[in-house]
């Protein structure tokens, strides 16, 4: 691969997608002095044609004009460059691995949240695999998948805070979080729950679907740390609001979901030594006794070492207003927008979020040039 890692040749990134990650990739390449904002992949026809930085909420444009035309998109990298695929692969995994394995083979990098199964992409199928790592060959290029939840969160931030410790009896990775605030309402009410009768099941906590989410990301942890994790368990616990609210998303209802609690637990000689767990609520009055954010707000991410010494670290991030929601997306988004250049000179393959490393921000250089 070409050495694109220089601030005098800017790579050309094309993001793909402008929802909530979409939207925070966009300001991330616009930052960064190593990249340029090259197109803007979009389905909504009522996007079509609108300037990236108003569908970024910039308050400036960029002068690039969104395109439902993928081809048109690509050939902007002039087989090269990279690709932020932000379009959500919730629901279409099949067909969101076809547009990255599209964008590898044409010559870009990828980084995405979009995959999950690719998290650690060592313990993926092999039918998953084969093909993006064949792309990557034909392409001679490399992709990048980690969370959104966030990716570093619940692999590279738990590696790092381990090595501050001489005995580890756990390590807990923790997504505390108001949900009134998230920008996606479908997934708020029918994906969580949210205001559903108490005997509806939420799919996100499907028997199965939390292991098959975020195990990935406890093998992840596991490498780091030098053990095996013998298997996976689930816990799931939701609670019903006892008065009704109204929130940015609409009215719920007293008595239907107000908030849920599960953990993904990697079983370690017997005990759960490896612990990813969300607290998600509809308002901050449901279920008080549960974890809270630190500071009292609307979220947070945590990462708690229990040994000696105990160690616990709380990140709050805000952004779009003071949103917690958008602040997290932002930081998941920025670590992948940020790994490119390394990613452009990587060996072509798959990778993930041990193997990628943190690079230090260059937004703080490029603050003051402008100042």
């Amino acid at each position: 691969m070409a050495d694109e890692n220089t601030f005098y040749q800017a790579v050309p990134v094309v993001v793909w997608g402008t929802g909530n990650m979409g939207r925070a990739s966009i300001r991330a390449v616009a930052a960064h002095p190593g990249l340029s904002l090259a197109g803007v992949i979009v389905s909504d026809p009522a996007k079509v044609g609108r300037d990236a930085g108003d569908l970024a909420e910039l308050g400036r444009t960029l002068g690039v004009r969104a395109t439902a035309d993928v081809d048109a998109a690509l050939a902007t990298l002039d087989g090269g460059g990279a690709v932020a695929y932000t379009a959500s692969g919730e629901l279409r995994p099949d067909e969101a691995v076809v547009d990255i394995a599209r964008a590898l083979a044409n010559g870009a990098v990828v980084v995405t949240p979009s995959v999950y199964a690719l998290y650690d992409h060592r313990s993926a199928p092999a039918e998953l695999t084969d093909p993006l790592s064949k792309a990557c060959a034909d392409g001679g290029s490399a992709l990048f998948v980690s969370g959104i939840d966030p990716g570093w969160g619940n692999d590279l931030l738990p590696a790092l805070v381990s090595g501050l410790a001489s005995e580890i009896e756990q390590v807990r990775c923790q997504e505390i979080f108001d949900y009134s605030t998230y920008d996606a309402e479908d997934s708020v009410r029918y994906i969580v729950g949210m205001g559903q009768p108490m005997d509806y099941e939420p799919p996100m906590v499907a028997e199965g679907i939390p292991s098959m989410v975020w195990g990935g990301q406890i093998r992840l942890i596991a490498r780091a740390l030098g053990v095996e994790v013998d298997e996976l368990r689930e816990t799931v616990e939701r609670r019903a609001l006892d008065a009704s609210v109204t929130t940015a998303l609409g009215d719920f209802e007293a008595g239907t979901q107000g908030g849920l609690r599960f953990e993904v637990q990697g079983i370690v000689g017997g005990a759960p030594k490896i612990v990813v767990e969300h607290v998600t609520r509809i308002a901050a009055a449901c279920a008080t006794d549960w974890p809270m954010p630190p500071d009292g707000g609307d979220g947070a991410h945590r990462v708690i070492i229990e040994g000696r010494p105990r160690i616990e670290i709380n990140v709050e991030a805000t952004d779009e207003g003071g949103n917690r929601a958008a602040g997290g997306n932002a930081t998941a988004a920025n670590r992948l927008v940020n790994a490119i250049p390394w990613l452009r000179t990587a060996t072509p393959g798959l990778y993930d979020g041990l193997d990628v490393p943190l690079v230090p921000s260059t937004y703080l250089r490029t603050i003051g040039e402008e100042a």
